[in-house]
């Protein structure tokens, strides 16, 4: 790794650290809270304090990158790198007292084909775990590497997934539920996207699948995920990762389910 994505890696840390103290200090006390595209869709206070300290940051530093966060804060590129954030992922799981949220970094480099994953960081403050991985380099949690080894059956999967905030879309992602859930060992529905794909990686969970997230929902999971040795792929507007020997079997269920 260069001393340059390495300045970039610490950057992500850090900022990614800032806004998870900020979270950890509202948490329990998350302010008002506002809906965005349903009643389903909250966003906090939390949510808003969190992306305005990383992106301050980000602006001092790095002023010349673009951002793309989910609260709003949007600037073009003008060094070929641009920071893809969520300031609280996982947002009904914080205003609701679950422990379970995190704040994901993600930075990326802008190609002929589109924006190429450099580097991820998902922090979960309440128990102190950073994953964070850079493209090429491998997948850590803290200072311990994560490598996924081995091969698991289908019938040994432990499969996370989540609902979309469209109450209407939620019926299509039961079926796909349904229709995995025939095979796998269980399914668990975690509430962040972001948190889903570090446990891929670290061999918490065996699989994720999304088919409605958002940029900035697993932009940094799924590096940290890939360098771990999972696959992980889109899927319409969402995400699947998984073992490569299971994503095939994964894939076509969650497409006979739709």
């Amino acid at each position: 790794m260069d001393d340059s994505v390495r300045s970039l890696r610490d950057l992500g840390r850090e900022v990614a650290h800032l806004g998870g103290v900020e979270l950890l200090r509202r948490f329990g006390d998350h302010g008002r809270i506002d809906y965005k595209s349903s009643r389903t869709d909250p966003v906090s206070a939390a949510d808003r304090a969190s992306e305005e300290v990383i992106v301050d940051l980000l602006r001092q530093r790095r002023p010349s990158d673009g951002i793309l966060a989910e609260e709003g804060s949007e600037r073009d590129s003008g060094s070929g790198l641009r920071w893809v954030i969520d300031p609280l992922d996982g947002t009904v799981n914080y205003v609701s007292g679950i422990p379970f949220w995190c704040v994901s970094v993600a930075c990326e480099r802008a190609t002929p084909d589109g924006w190429a994953p450099v580097l991820g960081v998902v922090h979960d403050p309440v128990h102190d775990e950073t994953f964070h991985a850079v493209a090429g380099a491998g997948a850590w949690l803290g200072e311990r590497q994560l490598r996924r080894t081995g091969r698991t059956g289908l019938d040994e999967v432990i499969l996370a997934t989540g609902y979309a905030y469209d109450v209407g879309h939620r019926k299509r992602q039961a079926d796909m539920v349904a229709e995995l859930a025939n095979d796998v060992r269980g399914v668990r529905m975690l509430g962040s996207t972001a948190m889903a794909l570090a446990w891929v990686a670290a061999g918490r969970i065996d699989a994720y699948v999304e088919d409605r997230a958002s940029p900035w929902d697993w932009a940094a999971g799924r590096v940290i995920a890939a360098e771990a040795g999972a696959s992980v792929e889109p899927l319409d507007t969402g995400v699947l990762a998984a073992p490569p020997e299971l994503v095939g079997q994964l894939r076509s269920r969650v497409r006979a389910a739709g």
